[in-house]
């Protein structure tokens, strides 16, 4: 039996993320500032990347559930749920949970799991920096 081919897709305030994986290994990760700037290009994004990775499951936020997020984020949440659906895929809305006490244990865990993305891994910000675009 072939692995799935798993595309998860999150937004946060003023970009949107996603991982792919196969199986169990990491294959693709990327940001886009572009596809967070309307729930249209958000959708657009997510139809691409459905397309183009032949992905068999997409996972996005439940943006009902999604208490520590902004009107318009949930809005992109959704529209990536909703082009989802139009697909030939498993689409899968779950709720965020945090497991971490913040979102820099969370990215040391997950640099620790997947060493590829060690170099990528954001330093925690002094509370007067931005936050890194990698979170």
């Amino acid at each position: 039996m072939e692995p799935n081919r798993l595309l998860a897709l999150a937004a946060a305030s003023g970009r949107i993320g996603m991982v792919f994986f196969i199986g169990p290994r990491l294959m693709d990760w990327r940001i886009s500032n572009f596809a967070a700037r309307s729930p249209r290009a958000a959708a657009a994004f997510a139809d691409k990347l459905i397309a183009e990775l032949n992905a068999d499951v997409a996972i996005t936020e439940r943006a009902v559930s999604a208490v520590h997020k902004g009107d318009k984020t949930k809005a992109l949440v959704l529209a990536m749920a909703e082009a989802a659906s139009r697909h030939e895929v498993l689409d899968i809305e779950v709720a965020r949970e945090f497991h971490f006490p913040n979102k820099y244990a969370e990215a040391q865990a997950l640099a620790k799991r997947y060493p590829v993305l060690m170099p990528w891994k954001p330093k925690p910000r002094r509370f007067f920096d931005n936050e890194p675009r990698n979170t």
